[in-house]
Formats: structure tokens, C-alpha cells, sequence
């Protein structure tokens, strides 16, 4: 049997930002996080399925808000301290990432709610009967 090599993991380097974009996409199955710099270069992100969450329990607010808190202290070690909040989606984690993202530490400058309407575009899915 072949031994495994060890492969030498590189760190990202540190970059030193101050401020910042919180990208907070919820859907209905899953909550993902990117927080970027004021250009759109990702600096970090993370799921509620990235933290360890699978099927529906993904899609809880809870969920939400470890993903949220993942990604704002990965953000943090690259010196970030103020972000702007862009929310899309009509997920359950919308509101709890927004507050695990001040929780953290973040100066939060605005939230503004960036979901696509559509002036009657394609046909919706159709309704469940519970």
C-alpha cells in the first residue's frame, strides 16, 4: 500500500482591508455568505452546508448564523472592520446572518435587499398542498 505524501497546505496571504461587502445569498434549502472587498474580490465565504449542516437542517436560521459568523472571522484576520450588507433570496437565514455579522464585530454601514423581482416574467412554481 502507498504511503499518502503530506502536502504543505498554503495560507492565504493577509490582506489588509478595511471595509467591505457582505454578500448574504438565502434560499430556501441552503444560506451562503461571501464577504468581498469593495471591488468584488472574494475574501471569504461560507455555507450552511460548508459548516457541516445537511438537508433541511440547512436551511434554519441557525444554520445561517454559523455560516455568518465563520465567514465574518475569516474577513476579520484580513483586517476588515466595516462591511455593507447585500441580502438576495427569500430564505429563513436572512435576518440571523445579518445579526451573527454585527455579533462578530463588524460596523455594519448599510442593508440593502438586492432580490431579483420579476415584472411578470417566467411562471412561478406551483403552490404546495400540505
Amino acid at each position: 500500500m502507498a504511503t499518502a505524501k503530506k502536502r504543505a497546505v498554503r495560507k492565504a496571504p493577509k490582506k489588509n482591508i478595511h471595509a467591505g461587502i457582505a454578500h448574504i445569498r438565502s434560499t430556501f434549502n441552503n444560506t451562503i455568505i461571501t464577504i468581498t472587498d469593495v471591488n468584488g474580490n472574494a475574501v471569504s465565504a461560507a455555507s450552511a452546508g460548508s459548516r457541516g449542516f445537511k438537508g433541511s437542517r440547512k436551511s434554519t436560521p441557525f444554520a445561517a448564523q454559523l455560516a455568518a459568523e465563520e465567514a465574518g472571522r475569516r474577513a476579520m484576520e484580513h483586517g476588515m472592520r466595516s462591511v455593507a450588507v447585500f441580502v438576495n433570496g427569500p430564505g429563513a437565514g436572512r435576518e440571523s446572518a445579518l445579526r451573527a455579522l454585527q455579533q462578530v464585530g463588524f460596523r455594519v454601514t448599510i442593508i440593502r435587499d438586492v432580490t431579483p423581482i420579476p415584472h411578470n416574467g417566467c411562471r412561478a412554481p406551483k403552490r404546495r398542498r400540505v
